[in-house]
């Protein structure tokens, strides 16, 4: 709004208030005290909102096929969340296939024009657009969750590449508030068989427990939250997270849940929040898991168990 239109409007309620009578004090025989002017209220509110801390980014991490598409959606569900799903700015995952086409990503577009830029450009990239984000959302009252892909970077390739998570990268421009959700590693890894998301070499699950390692090594210190434990009581899950994230709880969340869609969404659909079958597997998988020292110690790192 222009200030010609601004003073223009509280001329017009001002002449709207004198002719209800309603612009002076009645006549009480007090002086009246005056009221601070509107502009002045308007610089002194704007002033006590720049004086506030900047609000923290939430990051969400998981590994693939751990719950983490539907623990998301409950958070997207919550009033004023702004949730963006499967982030990683430094990820190479897609720049494989034979269609590259990613008309408004521009990280992907650097990457696949003519002389590249280097991972220090494109994260500088990646923050620049966040802080647009992250301006939007405090001017509309949003929080804003990043769901991680972490599957990016633990779960591709022949090695681990060195690189920063997102954690890193967003925490370099904003203050972060962070979590992360596990599943039953015997669970993730029949769902990662069935999907064909077999994106690291040699695919055995030995090597996929020593990334799960890898993964928790990147985030330690962060709560863990289970996923079998969230799928027992939704309500006190979600609660959790909420106070982890910063984030204000609403019960309301789960009629909410059906109208929630995010990328990922690639498991066994629905919107029961309730414990599935394992899915079908041989007796020899189950040997071949108990045979592998990082898995079994994976097992006792994460508090699970797996019976012949």
């Amino acid at each position: 709004m222009s200030r010609d239109r601004f003073r223009a409007e509280i001329a017009a309620a001002r002449a709207l208030l004198q002719a209800h009578g309603l612009d002076a004090p009645a006549g009480t025989g007090v002086p009246a005290v005056p009221l601070p002017g509107l502009l002045a209220q308007c610089r002194a509110l704007v002033h006590d909102s720049a004086a506030q801390p900047p609000a923290p980014v939430r990051t969400l991490h998981h590994f693939a096929c751990t719950g983490g598409t539907l623990i998301g959606r409950c958070l997207g569900a919550l009033p004023n969340v702004r949730l963006l799903s499967e982030v990683d700015p430094l990820s190479t995952l897609g720049d494989t296939g034979k269609e590259r086409f990613f008309p408004s990503d521009l990280p992907s577009l650097a990457r696949a024009g003519t002389r590249p830029p280097g991972p220090e450009v494109l994260e500088e990239v990646f923050l620049a657009g966040l802080s647009v984000l992250q301006t939007d959302c405090r001017r509309q009252g949003l929080d804003l969750v990043l769901r991680d892909h972490a599957h990016s970077h633990f779960c591709t390739g022949p090695a681990i590449p060195e690189r920063p998570g997102l954690r890193e990268i967003v925490g370099r421009a904003h203050p972060v508030r962070s979590a992360v959700t596990v599943r039953h590693p015997f669970e993730s890894w029949l769902s990662l068989l069935d999907r064909g998301w077999l994106h690291f070499a040699p695919a055995t699950v030995a090597q996929y427990a020593l990334r799960y390692h890898a993964f928790l090594d990147h985030h330690a210190g962060l709560e863990i939250l289970r996923y079998e434990d969230f799928l027992a009581d939704p309500e006190g899950g979600v609660q959790r997270l909420c106070a982890l994230l910063e984030l204000a709880y609403d019960p309301g969340f789960r009629l909410v849940l059906p109208a929630i869609r995010l990328s990922g969404d690639s498991g066994r659909r629905g919107d029961r929040i309730a414990p599935r079958p394992r899915r079908a597997h041989s007796p020899e998988q189950i040997e071949a898991a108990l045979a592998a020292p990082a898995f079994t110690d994976l097992l006792d790192r994460l508090g699970y168990t797996l019976e012949r």
